[in-house]
C-alpha cells in the first residue's frame, strides 16, 4: 500500500475524554469526524482511533470502547473508503468489531496481552502493529525500570510478537513494530530507542515511531505538553533519517513536511518545486 522507502503519517484521532494532549477536543463524533477529515486534507496516510488513553484512569470495559468506537470506524470507513483506518486497542473482543466496520490496522499498543488479537487480524485480513511496552499490564506507569539493554529488550521482544503474529496468519507485509516510546520505559529508554532507532529497522519490520508531545520529550527540554513540538519534530528527523517509516502524530500537517525534508535531503524524494538557478 505504501511505497519501500516512503514514510507515513499516521493521525491520532482520540474518541477520549481525558487524553493527555487533546484533553477530549474530539471526544465527540462530530469533533472527531472533522479531525478525520482535517488530517486526511493535511496528508496523513494512516488514521488511528483510539478510545482508551494509555495513562491511568478512569476504567473504560469493552463495552464502553465500543460505545465510543463502534459504528464511529463504519462513519469513517464510508467518508473515505479509501483511507487506512487504524485502531488503537489491545482488546482482541474490539478488535473483531472494528475490523468488521472497515479497519485495516489493529494497533497494539500493550505488547500483546491478548494474543488472540493477532488471530483477529489474521482472520480479517488486516495488519497488526506489535509493540514494546515493557511487559507491563495495560494503562500501567512504568517504575523504576530497568534492562541491561533496552533496545536489546526491544528488538527481541517485538520481534517475538511479529513472528507469532505471522504463525497466526497475518500477512509478514501486515506487521509493524513499535518500540513503545514512555511504555514501559523511562525518558533516557526512550532516547536511547529513538537514537538506536537503525538497530529496529534492521530486523527487517517496518518500525513505527509514536513520539508525539510524549513526556521523554518533555524531561529532555523541560517543556509543558503544548510545548513540544519542536522536540517532536527533531525527534521525528532523526528516526526517520535511521530508517523508521510510519510516525503516530498529532500535529499532521509539520509531521508531514519534516518527512518530505528528510526524504529531500535523502534523495527519496524531489524537490516539490524547481525555481531557483533553473531559470
Amino acid at each position: 500500500m505504501f511505497g519501500p522507502t516512503e514514510t507515513v503519517v499516521m493521525a491520532i484521532v482520540n474518541r477520549t475524554p481525558d487524553s493527555f494532549f487533546d484533553r477530549g477536543s474530539t471526544y465527540g463524533e462530530a469533533e472527531a469526524l472533522a479531525a478525520v477529515d482535517r488530517a486526511i486534507a493535511e496528508g496523513a496516510g494512516i488514521i488511528d482511533i483510539g478510545a482508551v488513553k494509555a495513562a491511568p484512569g478512569g476504567e473504560v470495559s469493552p463495552v464502553e470502547e465500543l460505545r465510543r468506537i463502534g459504528g464511529f470506524v463504519a462513519r469513517v470507513r464510508a467518508a473515505h473508503p479509501d483511507a487506512v483506518i487504524s485502531v488503537d486497542t489491545w482488546r482482541a473482543e474490539v478488535g473483531r468489531v472494528v475490523v468488521g466496520e472497515g479497519a485495516d490496522l489493529l494497533n497494539d499498543a500493550w505488547g500483546g496481552v491478548e494474543p488472540e488479537l493477532a488471530e483477529v487480524a489474521a482472520e480479517g485480513g488486516v495488519g497488526l502493529v506489535c509493540t514494546h511496552a515493557g511487559h507491563l499490564p495495560p494503562r500501567t506507569r512504568p517504575h523504576r525500570m530497568s534492562y541491561p539493554d533496552v533496545v536489546a529488550d526491544i528488538v527481541a521482544t517485538t520481534s517475538a510478537l511479529a513472528e507469532r503474529a505471522v504463525a497466526a496468519g497475518v500477512r509478514p507485509d501486515a506487521v509493524i513494530i513499535d518500540p513503545g516510546h514512555d511504555f514501559g520505559k523511562n525518558s533516557r529508554h526512550s532516547l536511547e530507542a529513538t537514537r538506536r532507532t537503525d538497530e529496529l529497522v534492521a530486523t527487517g519490520w517496518p518500525v513505527l515511531m509514536a513520539m508525539s508531545n510524549k513526556d521523554f520529550i518533555g524531561e529532555a527540554l523541560d517543556a509543558a505538553v503544548e510545548e513540544r513540538l519542536e522536540g517532536t519534530l527533531a525527534a521525528t528527523a532523526v528516526s526517520a533519517w535511521l530508517g523508521a517509516r510510519v510516525f503516530r502524530a498529532h500535529q499532521v500537517g509539520a509531521t508531514r513536511r519534516i518527512l518530505r525534508m528528510v526524504a529531500a535531503i535523502r534523495g527519496d524524494a524531489d524537490l516539490a518545486v524547481a525555481r531557483r538557478g533553473v531559470v
